[in-house]
């Protein structure tokens, strides 16, 4: 086996796409915390183009802040990897050679932290999943009897988490000299920014309030919308490829030809040309995000859900069906009502593309890896459109039953008796609610509606949310999702 690195890069073949500019020359102008897959197939690719255009400032720093896995993959290969762009039957294959170095942060945080000092350095960027910022999902406040978070304040030198990095690199510049940083977040967060530069503060403040008042002062914060489709990749994915280059790749990414970035034009220093790029910089991001968070992103947590419980494993074989297409429009018609779209933004054709981006059979994207972290990702996809839905006196029962679906899914079982585990950083609490509140369905989804850090009890305590949404939990024990789906969008 002859892996993927500097040294093989002459041995690919001639279709495949390598880097044309001089590794050797690049300067490490970006961090980026949490080197997954959705950072390599998506800003990764902006800023390796940015290297391909002539400005050699965007090298990136990748860093893990849990596990080594990634750079385990990568270091070996230089910090190269195979992005493979699919479409139906067809695949294209570049070479990214944008990564210039991999670290793990808790292997040596005091590292982490100096490189973060580096004078090269102008950016920031994030992915690191929206459990990652530390924050309470309904307050907004820093967790801070989590013990990683107790751990960072009385230990701020040496910090294991994203925003407690974050303050310690700043602090380290501040007391150097050295300019300060753009913070780009490019997590499915609402506000994305000012909750990174919240969390980013709270720390600040409690090392140095001299430091949190220079980063409040001068640092740049903005918020962002990303959008790319990124499943898992799969060991056959990386024998397939194995077979491509006729080089052993253990860290490519596979993805779709759809790329979008938005970015609020808030910047505290300098940045790649990202215009010529393809990224829209602009004052107001918010339309952008709600269009992505309630349109695309909500209907792939809804079938993710309910297409789970029905036994359906990927996301192209719910929306082959005419029954569950016809579920996805009528969620969208419901969310399309909630959003205030930018005039640029065509809602309609954003639509039909997203459908023939679901449709995309040569993705695979398993509907069990959209489910993680539902807990984290339910209040902007779909509870927050469910609310505004409710404040306009609207029926919501596509919404209602996509709720219902995240309900149903804490029980561990699909529709057929299948056993799963709940990968959710609350599931030991949902487990909790639902063993206290026996087998009766009405009890069990009162029981999760409890949860605040999921539901504002203000939307629980009306009855325009709170009956369809039990009704539909109570039809999805009874009935299964299949049928509820089914029962739903048939006249």
């Amino acid at each position: 086996m002859i892996r993927l690195s500097p040294d093989t890069l002459d041995r690919l073949p001639a279709d495949v796409g390598r880097p044309a500019y001089e590794r050797a020359a690049i300067r490490t102008g970006v961090v980026h915390l949490g080197i997954g897959a959705f950072h390599r197939a998506h800003q990764a690719d902006v800023f390796d183009r940015a290297l391909e255009a002539g400005d050699p400032r965007w090298g990136i720093l990748g860093v893990s802040l849990r596990s080594p896995g990634v750079r385990d993959q990568l270091a070996p290969q230089g910090g190269l990897y195979a992005l493979s762009v699919r479409d139906g039957s067809e695949e294209r294959v570049r070479i990214i050679g944008a990564v210039t170095g991999l670290e793990v942060g808790p292997e040596d945080p005091a590292a982490l932290v100096e490189r973060l000092a580096h004078p090269d350095v102008h950016l920031v960027t994030l992915t690191v999943t929206e459990k990652g910022y530390r924050l309470d999902p309904a307050s907004g406040a820093l967790l801070s009897e989590a013990p990683d978070v107790t751990a960072d304040l009385a230990d701020p030198d040496r910090p294991r988490t994203a925003p407690g990095v974050l303050a310690a690199g700043l602090r380290l510049r501040h007391q150097r000299g050295l300019p300060p940083l753009t913070v780009i977040s490019c997590d499915n967060l609402p506000h994305n920014g000012a909750r990174v530069r919240d969390a980013t503060l709270a720390f600040a403040r409690a090392a140095d309030p001299a430091t949190a008042d220079w980063i409040e002062a001068n640092c740049a914060f903005p918020q962002t919308m990303v959008d790319r489709i990124v499943p898992a990749t799969t060991p056959a994915d990386v024998d397939a490829m194995e077979a491509r280059l006729g080089l052993r790749d253990e860290g490519m990414v596979k993805t779709e030809p759809f790329l979008q970035w938005v970015i609020e034009d808030r910047f505290a220093g300098a940045r790649p040309d990202f215009e010529a790029l393809g990224v829209r910089i602009t004052a107001s991001v918010a339309p952008w995000e709600d269009a992505k968070l309630r349109l695309l992103n909500g209907a792939h947590s809804a079938l993710a859900y309910l297409g789970g419980l029905a036994g359906i494993a990927f996301v192209h074989q719910a929306v082959a069906d005419p029954a569950w297409a016809r579920y996805v429009t009528g969620l969208w018609d419901e969310a399309e009502t909630t959003l205030t779209p930018p005039p640029e933004l065509d809602v309609a054709a954003y639509r039909r593309d997203l459908f023939a981006r679901f449709a995309n059979a040569s993705l695979n994207h398993r509907t069990h890896q959209i489910a993680m972290d539902g807990s984290q990702k339910l209040p902007q996809r779909l509870v927050a459109t469910a609310a505004a839905r409710v404040e306009q006196g609207l029926p919501l029962a596509h919404l209602a039953l996509a709720i219902a679906g995240w309900m149903r899914w804490q029980g561990g079982q699909d529709d057929a008796g299948q056993s799963f585990g709940v990968d959710d950083p609350l599931a030991a609490t949902t487990r909790r609610l639902l063993d206290a509140a026996g087998p009766d369905a009405e009890a069990r989804a009162r029981a999760l509606l409890s949860l605040t850090a999921v539901f504002p009890p203000s939307l629980t305590a009306d009855p325009a949310f709170r009956a369809p949404v039990i009704a539909a939990y109570r039809q999805l024990c009874h009935s299964g999702a299949r049928a509820a789906v089914e029962a739903l969008v048939t006249p």
